[in-house]
C-alpha cells in the first residue's frame, strides 16, 4: 500500500507525464493491441473536457489518473502507471471522486484485461451490460 499519496486535479503542468502514463499502461494492459494502435497523442483526444485527478507518490512523481465524465458519472480512464501499480493507487483515486459513498460511477472495462476486471470487482463494482467494440468485448461496470 503506497503510504505518501497526494491525490489532487490535474494542472496543465501535469499533461506530459499523464501522456506517459497513458500510453506505456495501455500498451502493457493492452497486450493484444498492436503498439501502433496505442500512441502519445491518444490522452488529449480521449480525456477532453472530462475531470482529472491525479495521484502523486512521496516523490512527486505521478503514480497514476482518473478521468470521469461528469455529466454521467462515467469514469472513462484509470490508469496507474506501471511502477506504481498494486500498491493501492488505483483504489485511492476511485475514492477521491466526487461523492464516491453515495454516487454510483460506471465504467467499461474490456474483458481480456482480466487484471483490471478483478480490480473493479474487488472494489465492489458489478456488470450491468456487456458489448463488443473494435478492440474487443466489453462489460459496463457500476460501482456499488
Amino acid at each position: 500500500m503506497t503510504t505518501a499519496l497526494t491525490i489532487r486535479p490535474a494542472a496543465p503542468a501535469d499533461r506530459p507525464a499523464l501522456r506517459e502514463v497513458f500510453l506505456h499502461a495501455r500498451r502493457e494492459a493492452f497486450f493484444w493491441l498492436t503498439a501502433g494502435r496505442l500512441r502519445l497523442e491518444d490522452f488529449d483526444m480521449q480525456t477532453e473536457g472530462e475531470d482529472l485527478l491525479v495521484a502523486l507518490d512521496g516523490d512527486a512523481h505521478l503514480a497514476g489518473f482518473v478521468s470521469v465524465w461528469t455529466p454521467d458519472h462515467f469514469i472513462h480512464h484509470l490508469f496507474v502507471a506501471p511502477a506504481s501499480q498494486r500498491q493501492g493507487v488505483g483504489r485511492a483515486l476511485l475514492r477521491a471522486l466526487p461523492q464516491w459513498r453515495a454516487q454510483r460511477y460506471r465504467l467499461k472495462c474490456l474483458t481480456r484485461n482480466e487484471a483490471a476486471l478483478a480490480f473493479y470487482r474487488a472494489q465492489g463494482f458489478t456488470p450491468i451490460d456487456a458489448g463488443v467494440s473494435e478492440d474487443g468485448a466489453w462489460l459496463l461496470l457500476e460501482s456499488p
